[in-house]
């Protein structure tokens, strides 16, 4: 009995451990983006979603293939360019649209934001995919879409170039992850092996439009700014620190139940745009802050409503399309 009450006070300890690690990596990549562009004057953000994708692509390396932390989950060759490659598009195309919406627009607003995916997922399904949902899903979209409403209303540093390239990031998390479930069939993808074959083809991707778009100002911002060296060390951590995002998704996703990590992400969001505020000092108005919430709350909602009806028999198909990129669920403990 004692020991059982030991292991679940270790459950508990451990559950905690991971999602704060998770929030740390998540708000510092968030908050370091936002640097490199405001402090760092580097307004190339091409540029720095290459940097995280090399990084990323030599993390997932070191990991997959010297470290042996994780086996390596093998796929066919034609498979690669088939199923990987249109994946890595869209998944190239979501971390540039938010990387440019950081570059425009306060980390507060663009997480507000950024919490709309449950509602443009919902409607691309509805729409063009023909997915019946059940009424609760769409009384719970009600706060996610208000809230966002309400918060671009009162935005006080409002960019509608930002706002966008925010929005249509949202459009292409949810097209990842309705596409992930066809695509990647029969492949069961954990975070660190997502990143391993996705990575190389994002930087791929993204080089040569980085190259012939951000060149030449990336050259004069290395000629002109002074100190260069921390400069730099601050753009590639960035990098680091993007992979090691992906690597702790993997440990919370185990750790914690489905509820726990719903909670979790949302409070995530919270916990970024309280740091950001503090570093940044954006203005924020209280109509503003109250958008924010209520989008939060109806993000919190959507996800318990959704764990409910994904236990149905009868509506359990309608949600496999609504999981993550990768097949570690979170109420699957291997």
């Amino acid at each position: 009995m004692e020991e059982g009450g030991r292991m679940c006070q270790w459950s508990v300890i451990r559950a905690l451990l991971a999602v704060l690690q998770w929030w740390s990596f998540n708000v510092t990549v968030v908050i370091m983006n936002k640097w490199i562009f405001q402090k760092l004057d580097f307004k190339f953000p091409l540029t720095v979603s290459c940097v995280h994708f090399i990084c990323s692509a030599l993390g997932a390396f070191l990991v997959i293939r010297v470290m042996k932390l994780k086996p390596l989950i093998e796929v066919e060759p034609q498979d690669r360019w088939r199923r990987i490659f249109p994946m890595s598009f869209i998944f190239c195309i979501n971390i540039v649209l938010g990387n440019v919406s950081l570059r425009y627009i306060p980390v507060s607003f663009m997480q507000t934001i950024k919490s709309f995916t449950p509602a443009t997922t919902v409607v691309l399904q509805w729409l063009v995919w023909k997915k019946h949902f059940e009424f609760l899903i769409w009384a719970s979209l009600v706060p996610i879409v208000g809230g966002i409403l309400l918060t671009s209303i009162t935005e006080m540093s409002f960019n509608m170039f930002g706002f966008c390239a925010a929005l249509f990031g949202c459009v292409a998390t949810s097209t990842k992850t309705i596409l992930a479930e066809s695509l990647l069939h029969g492949y069961k993808f954990d975070s660190i092996n997502t990143v391993y074959y996705m990575a190389p083809f994002a930087t791929m991707i993204l080089a040569i439009p980085a190259l012939l778009l951000e060149g030449t100002g990336v050259f004069h911002w290395l000629n002109s700014h002074s100190p260069l060296t921390p400069a730099l060390v601050i753009i590639f951590s960035s990098g680091v620190m993007a992979f090691c995002l992906n690597f702790s998704i993997f440990y919370v996703i185990h750790s914690t139940t489905a509820v726990t990590f719903n909670v979790a992400g949302n409070l995530k969001v919270a916990v970024a745009i309280l740091v950001s505020w503090l570093i940044f000092h954006n203005p924020i108005s209280a109509m503003n802050a109250l958008g924010c919430a209520v989008t939060l709350v109806g993000c919190t909602l959507y996800g318990f409503v959704r764990q409910k009806l994904a236990q149905q028999p009868s509506t359990a198909k309608n949600f496999q399309e609504l999981l993550p990129l990768v097949n570690d669920k979170p109420d699957d403990k291997h």
